[in-house]
């Protein structure tokens, strides 16, 4: 996992933009520990350090960082891709993209994230398990892309992001662009909360990062990280 090395490898040595890049991992996972599958020298797998001072630095940091990954893939050339919030990037319905943050807030060191990303590049084809909601850039597109070039447009892209979420310290400035590539807005969804599914629909993000929905003509707001969002009829 390249987190687990980054984390071990800088210790208290953490700084930002420490960057630490793989063709294959053994040991990847994202949320919940779930396994994370990787093929040989077909994805875009790295991860990367931030350093702040208070833990309100970061929050809605993941979106930032899914609207990064989708400048620089569009930078590319790709086109027709979507956020399922808070920060998964999805093509044609299906995932092409997982993230997992990591974080130390220990008062008495250096206070961190470490930022792992694994981009589905230029897969053929894929497990049976996870075919029907996983795809790559190159089934996407049938053309085999640059991973180096990925990861330098996607630094680039996140950069300027981060400076402008790091002013406002919200994702005000961010929050329109970010909206117009929510692949649920305006449309139905189950979420899973509290161990219960309902049906809600999801309108948008606010300044803060939380999905607006409006549910019984009530509208409220979902903190991300706490409610699972899905499509009615499937992973979108």
């Amino acid at each position: 996992s390249t987190n687990i090395f980054l984390l071990k490898s800088c210790s208290q040595l953490i700084k930002d933009y420490q960057i630490v890049v793989a063709d294959f991992q053994t040991d990847g996972y994202g949320r919940n520990q779930k396994k994370f599958v990787s093929s040989f020298g077909k994805q875009l797998l790295f991860s990367f350090s931030l350093t702040f001072d208070k833990l309100e630095d970061i929050k809605g940091l993941s979106l930032v960082i899914g609207l990064s990954i989708i400048k620089s893939l569009e930078k590319s050339g790709y086109k027709n891709l979507n956020i399922k919030w808070p920060n998964d990037i999805v093509a044609s319905g299906k995932k092409l993209c997982g993230i997992l943050t990591k974080m130390s807030t220990d008062a008495e060191a250096i206070q961190y994230i470490i930022v792992g990303l694994g981009i589905n590049v230029n897969q053929k084809n894929f497990h049976p398990e996870i075919a029907e909601i996983a795809t790559s850039l190159y089934l996407e597109t049938k053309e085999e892309k640059s991973q180096v070039n990925i990861i330098a447009d996607f630094l680039s892209a996140f950069e300027t992001y981060y400076e402008q979420f790091r002013l406002t310290k919200d994702l005000s400035l961010l929050k329109e662009e970010y909206n117009q590539k929510l692949v649920h807005r305006n449309s139905m969804v189950r979420i899973i909360e509290e161990g219960q599914e309902k049906t809600v629909k999801a309108l948008e993000i606010n300044e803060k990062g939380e999905l607006l929905v409006e549910e019984q003509g009530q509208i409220r707001t979902i903190i991300a990280g706490e409610i699972s969002v899905r499509g009615i009829y499937g992973y979108t």
